[in-house]
C-alpha cells in the first residue's frame, strides 16, 4: 500500500521519533482540554491520527476533518473508518463562517505559498479558537541531521517551504489572531490563538 510521509510519520519504528511524537501529542492535548471544545475542524487532518487521538481522549462531541490530498483521505477512510473527513481546499474551506469552537492545523502551514492566507480562513471558520503547530527552526532541521535524515538537503525536509521559529511563527501570527500560548515540545512550535 502506497502512504503518505504524514502516514509514515505516525508509523515510524524509530524510538527517538516516536517519543518526539508522542510528547507532541501530550502537549497538545494537554492545551485542548483547557480548551473543552465542542465542535473540532482539524484542517489539513491527512489520514485522521490527531481526530483518534482526540476521540481517545473523550474531547469533542463532533470532530471533523478536511484535507486536500486524495491519497491521505483515502488511507484514513481505511485506517480511521469511524472519521468524518472530506477533501477540502484550506484557501476557500467548506465550512460556514464560525462553525467550529476550535480548528486545528498542524503540520500544513509550512507547506503553503500563502500561509497568510491560509490563517485568514482558519480564523474564518473558526468560532473562538485556533490550534497551530509547524516545525520549530533551526531546532527541526538540525535534530533531522543529527538522525541522519535529507543529509544531502542539510536536513530539509523536501516538502517544506516555509521556516519559522518560534519567535518567528508568533510574529506571523499575532497580527491576524491574539496568541493564548506558545509551547516549544521538541522540534515542533505550538501555538494556541483566539479571535
Amino acid at each position: 500500500m502506497k502512504t503518505t510521509t504524514n502516514y509514515e510519520k505516525h508509523n515510524v519504528k524509530s524510538p527517538i521519533s516516536r517519543f518526539f511524537l508522542k510528547n507532541f501529542y501530550t502537549v497538545m492535548i494537554r492545551e485542548v482540554k483547557k480548551i473543552n471544545p465542542s465542535t473540532i475542524l482539524d484542517v489539513g487532518c491527512g489520514e485522521g491520527f490527531t481526530l483518534t487521538r482526540l476521540q481517545e481522549e473523550k474531547i469533542g462531541k463532533t470532530l471533523s476533518g478536511v484535507d486536500n490530498f486524495d491519497k491521505a483521505i483515502e488511507l484514513g477512510k481505511k485506517v480511521n473508518p469511524s472519521l468524518k473527513i472530506k477533501k477540502g481546499d484550506i484557501y476557500n474551506l467548506p465550512y460556514k463562517d464560525n462553525s467550529f469552537d476550535l480548528v486545528l492545523c498542524m503540520e500544513v502551514l509550512e507547506h503553503l505559498e500563502k500561509p497568510d492566507k491560509a490563517l485568514d480562513e482558519l480564523k474564518r471558520v473558526s468560532k473562538k479558537y485556533v490550534l497551530l503547530s509547524v516545525p520549530n527552526e533551526p531546532l527541526f532541521t538540525l535534530q533531522r541531521i543529527f538522525r541522519g535524515l535529507n543529509i544531502k538537503h542539510l536536513g530539509n525536509h523536501p516538502e517544506h517551504i516555509q521556516h519559522w521559529s518560534d519567535k518567528a511563527f508568533k510574529k506571523f501570527v499575532s497580527p491576524v489572531l491574539e496568541i493564548v500560548t506558545i509551547e516549544t515540545p521538541l522540534p515542533w512550535t505550538l501555538v494556541v490563538a483566539k479571535k
